[in-house]
């Protein structure tokens, strides 16, 4: 009788042994699958700012990006990247942009120096750039001039893409 209150007993052990090791496993897979969907989350988080970063950016070098050979193309970039109250500023002031860009012999390059995020909250954001650019008037004699801009920009999220909606020049 002994022998099989030993045998019981060491049964009874080992179910309890397997039952809490197997709750174990549950707890750290179920907190591995926790930390799995939070780094999912932060770096679904990270890619919509850099997104973001990347449009504001896109959008500057598009302002400040001008040829009078190609103001059409020109002009049709910094649309591309912007949306309601800034669309309709670009939109209203394309004809005198493209008239004054081609009249003057216009070529525009500009670079972005710098772009950080300032804020971001669901769709919309706000962006700091900072962009130079040098102009040249083509055959006219004038010479070229360097520029140098700072904007806060306010961006909405269209259609999965940041457009940016506010370009505002700071000092």
């Amino acid at each position: 009788m002994a022998g099989t209150a030993d045998s019981s007993r060491s049964v009874t052990v080992v179910r309890r042994l397997t039952i809490a090791l197997a709750a174990v496993l549950v707890l750290v897979a179920g907190v591995a699958f926790w930390l799995s969907a939070q780094l999912r989350d932060e770096e679904a988080a990270a890619a919509d700012r850099r997104a973001a970063i990347d449009a504001a950016a896109a959008h500057a070098l598009n302002l400040l990006s001008l040829n009078y050979k190609s103001a059409d193309a020109s002009i049709a970039r910094i649309l591309a990247t912007s949306t309601g109250p800034a669309y309709a500023e670009y939109h209203a002031g394309a004809p005198k942009l493209r008239e004054t860009t081609i009249a003057n012999k216009v070529v525009q390059t500009g670079a972005v120096r710098a772009s950080g995020m300032v804020s971001m909250a669901g769709d919309t954001a706000k962006v700091l750039v900072v962009a130079d650019s040098t102009i040249n008037w083509e055959g006219t004699g004038t010479p070229r001039q360097d520029r140098y801009y700072r904007w806060s920009m306010d961006l909405s999220k269209v259609g999965g893409r940041w457009l940016v909606a506010k370009a505002e020049q700071v000092l």
